[in-house]
């Protein structure tokens, strides 16, 4: 075969793998038009779509799923509906494929991972569109004005992002029926004069829940008359709920808790179609009004945490109440509350927690609600006769929450419960063994026993072992020994401080469930168990445990949160640690851990807490060179005080600390409630050199940031880059060797409140802008080489004379030398000594400005004394030449 030929060939084979790629294509992308035909959406609208999916990761797509695919018109070919939810990953771009398919109607694109991406501008292009549901993608910024151009929307679903700024403009949405930013950061007050929300008058469905809008509710949202889901939680709304609220008669949903408002009770009467009402986490005072137990369809009532008063009145009616769920705890109410509610025969849920009465509540009074299946009972007395075993109580109950409640002995009434699931006695001054009878119920999966005086187990050492618990709390008791053999399919577990001895058992190797295991503050020896890659948060901070932390955290471990401070580890920080992509929290302080910085961290995405201090680390913290900026993006507190660190900070060493830029979140621990749910509450306990003492931080503040290099040999200048951590609450440079000025950025750190500069070789005056940090606490500059004023602001002002003492050029309060007469003598040098400086960096700027230049003029003088003319024409080029 001649070579032409093959070369055909080749290409026919080519082409023919092209026409087949194509086929393929469209037969994948293939959808449903109703629920019984088929059809090939056209092919510009294929290709817009085939695009569309290669700008993302798309492998988890299945568009043969029910709930996702394509939907074409039928005649036409043009895609009407697009649904691809929880599958793609990626950046949305303004010039996306997705904004050519100009046809669409219905887009449903949520629980993606568009982390970081805007809401494109051009999504305003797609005119047409009846429903678009971004939910749950980390959306951020605004929403764009171009919103405004979609006029035909009737459903809006923007909730579960990071969206910001007021409410978007969307005047012109008037069919818009369904409108939800729930769970943003969206912010300001809603003005009727400037916020289009009002003017969408045929809302059904509106959720503004858990934002920043701050402001009166205004009289406007009873013009809303069609709503029929109302949501207004966890924002900062404040005052009265206006009387206009009893307009909205088609109501079936009220959510107004966790606000700030206050007054009496809202008029919610004329309400006759509410179903749910939340007015819970507020202010509202006085009593609640008896028409309210005898809505005909409420059912779901929660004023927790306000300031009620009074009782409950319960009219005589032929048709008793629908009320389900009644949560009243944390209120002001009469003595006589409880007796009333044991009219209420379908409550299912109840809680009368903390309602600061003074006499014994009795089970007895709850014997009538046969259907109860949730009861707390929290903050209250009990009477110890309604505790015994043969006390009438509902046995269908589930969970039984009694925190608090002042019982000194254990509740023998739980024996008569086999449906209970959860059961939380924490916080009484019960002593004495648990009874072996309690892990013989067969439901039992939750059990709360802290803040007690239990000292042991009754029954033989198994005795937990084939129980059904999963979540065993024992904090702060009195249990000894060993720690116990504990349930087969445990999950969480916590014992912290107890007097728990002996090693960790290796059965905690065995459990194949457990995720958390808590026993800070105990007295437990020997080494940590080669098993903490299996587990998801591990606190063994403050025992006696010894050897090196294991080697061992294999590459899909999902382990979080590692607390070993306060031990007697030795050796070094495990390799494989940087194994573990979801770590958050690491925390190795007070050991003696010998080892150099470990930037092999930088490989872990999500770390946000770094506690190394107290060890013998060693060496440089600084990067080795060719490995770029140090990467710890999510890092918000950074402990390395007290090792024998050397070397110095580069200018660029604090550019990548991100999320100390600004406030975010922190590590939180997660466990379960007492309903089982999972939840996150306090960050773990770290210590902290904090406004000059050492302290433990148990419950560190959601956007707490803090940095702490003390107690090194760090020497060089303190970078400028310092500035940019905007979040910084705490920051700690003390007892180094850092020379050079004070950085003027540190003036940049508004939320400062506490700064130790003291024992180094700083030089210079004290800037200025440190006097204007309005929440600086604490400031010690100590023992240093400044010279000058020191500021004069108010934060300053109260300081000790202590912070600055040590500086012989210092002057002003809180120091007892006067700056006027003191220096006034010596004013003049130092100026003209300035000068010189100026004078000296100006001629180097003008040795460093012109001497390449004079170099190169004489390179060339030499060339053209030493060459041909015509040859220097050549290299300069023709058109040169033309131009003389």
């Amino acid at each position: 075969m001649s070579e032409s030929c093959m070369r055909l060939h080749f290409l026919s084979l080519i082409l023919l793998c092209c026409i087949f790629r194509y086929i393929q294509i469209s037969l994948s992308i293939t959808f449903k038009v109703d629920s019984s035909s088929y059809v090939a959406c056209g092919p510009h609208q294929t290709q817009a779509l085939t695009e569309f999916m290669n700008e993302f990761d798309s492998s988890h797509c299945n568009l043969s799923d029910p709930f996702n695919g394509v939907w074409c018109d039928n005649s036409t070919g043009a895609v009407t509906k697009l649904r691809l939810s929880d599958c793609l990953s990626g950046t949305l771009k303004p010039n996306s494929s997705l904004f050519r398919l100009h046809h669409l109607r219905y887009l449903f694109l949520s629980g993606n991972n568009f982390t970081s991406s805007t809401l494109p501008f051009e999504f305003g292009n797609l005119n047409r569109l009846e429903i678009l549901n971004l939910c749950y993608n980390g959306f951020v910024g605004q929403v764009p004005s171009s919103f405004n151009n979609l006029s035909l929307l009737s459903y809006l679903e923007l909730s579960q992002n990071e969206l910001t700024s007021s409410f978007p403009l969307i005047r012109n949405l008037t069919k818009l029926s369904v409108l939800s930013l729930l769970n943003n950061h969206f912010s300001g007050t809603l003005n009727p004069n400037s916020c289009s929300l009002f003017e969408l008058h045929h809302l059904s469905y509106l959720d503004l829940g858990s934002n920043n809008f701050s402001s009166s509710l205004p009289s406007e949202f009873g013009n809303l008359s069609r709503l029929e889901v109302l949501s207004l939680s966890a924002n900062d709304f404040f005052g009265k709920v206006p009387p206009t609220i009893s307009n909205l008669t088609s109501l079936t949903e009220l959510y107004l808790q966790n606000n700030q408002l206050t007054g009496s009770f809202p008029l919610v009467q004329n309400l006759t179609m509410l179903v749910v009402l939340n007015l819970g986490g507020n202010h509202f005072s006085g009593t609640i009004p008896s028409s309210l137990t005898t809505m005909p369809f409420l059912s779901y009532l929660d004023l927790r945490v306000n300031d009620l008063t009074g009782s409950i009145e319960f009219p005589n009616s032929s048709t008793p109440s629908r009320l389900e769920y009644l949560y009243l705890g944390n209120n002001h109410f009469e003595e006589k509350i409880i007796e009333p509610i044991s009219k209420l025969i379908k409550v299912t849920h109840l809680d009368l927690s903390f309602l600061n009465t003074s006499y014994p509540v009795d089970f007895s009074l709850f014997s009538s609600l046969k259907s109860l299946l949730h009861l707390d009972l929290s903050g209250n007395s009990i009477s110890p006769a309604s505790l015994g075993s043969k006390s009438d109580i509902p046995t269908d109950l589930e969970i039984l929450l009694l925190r608090r409640c002042g019982i000194k002995e254990f509740p023998n009434i739980l024996k008569n419960l086999e449906k209970l699931k959860n059961i939380d006695i924490s916080g009484n001054i019960i002593k004495g063994k648990v009874p072996e009878w309690l892990w013989k119920l067969p439901r039992l999966n939750t059990v709360f026993l802290s803040n007690n005086s239990f000292n042991g187990f009754e029954g033989p050492v198994d005795v937990l072992v084939n129980s059904s618990v999963k979540t065993l709390f024992l904090e702060q008791n009195y249990f000894e020994r060993a720690i116990p053999l504990l349930p087969l399919f445990i999950t969480d577990f916590s014992a912290l401080d107890n007097r728990f001895t002996g090693s960790i058992p290796l059965s905690v190797c065995n459990y194949r469930s457990l995720m958390l295991l808590r026993l800070p503050y105990n007295k437990l020896t020997g080494p940590i168990p080669q098993c903490l890659s299996n587990l998801t948060f591990v606190n063994l901070r403050k025992n006696n445990l010894e050897g090196s932390i294991p080697d061992a955290f294999y590459k899909s471990s999902s382990l979080r949160s590692l607390d070993v401070g306060y031990n007697r580890l030795t050796g070094k920080l495990p390799r494989s640690l940087q194994n573990c992509s979801s770590l958050e929290f690491l925390v190795v302080d007070h050991n003696r851990i010998k080892d150099k910085f470990p930037f092999w961290l930088k490989s872990l995405p999500n770390l946000k807490v770094l506690v190394l201090s107290s060890n013998r680390f060693h060496g440089s913290i600084s990067p080795p060179p060719g490995q770029g900026l140090l990467g710890f993006p999510e890092l918000r507190i950074f402990e390395i005080s007290d090792n024998k660190f050397t070397g110095s900070l580069p200018p660029t060493y604090f550019v990548n600390w991100k999320a100390t830029y600004e406030g975010g979140s922190l590590y939180m621990v997660h466990i379960k409630d007492t309903s089982g749910r999972l939840y996150y509450t306090y960050t773990e306990a770290i210590d902290l050199q904090y406004k000059g003492l050492s302290m433990e931080q148990g419950k560190v503040l959601n956007s707490y940031a803090t940095i702490d290099f003390s107690g090194n040999r760090i020497e060089g200048q303190i970078p400028e880059s310092i500035g940019l951590l905007k979040a910084l609450i705490a920051l700690n440079f003390s007892n180094n060797a850092f020379t050079g000025h004070i950085p003027l950025s540190l003036a940049n750190l508004s939320n400062l409140e506490s700064l130790d500069l003291s024992s180094n070789q700083l030089s210079g005056t004290i800037p200025n802008g440190l006097g204007s940090l309005s929440f600086l606490e604490y400031i010690n500059v100590s023992h240093n080489q400044l010279k000058g004023e020191i500021p004069q602001g108010t934060q300053i002002i109260g300081q000790p004379k202590s912070s600055f003492e040590g500086n012989a050029g210092l002057c002003g309060l809180p120091l007892k030398e006067n700056c006027f007469v003191t220096n006034a003598l010596p004013t003049q040098p130092p100026k003209q000594e300035d000068e010189d400086q100026v004078e000296v960096l100006n001629w180097k700027a003008v040795v460093i400005g012109y001497g390449p230049g004079l170099l190169l003029g004489l390179v060339i003088a030499h060339v053209m004394a030493s060459y041909k003319v015509e040859w220097l024409i050549k290299t300069i080029g023709p058109n040169k030449r033309r131009n003389h």
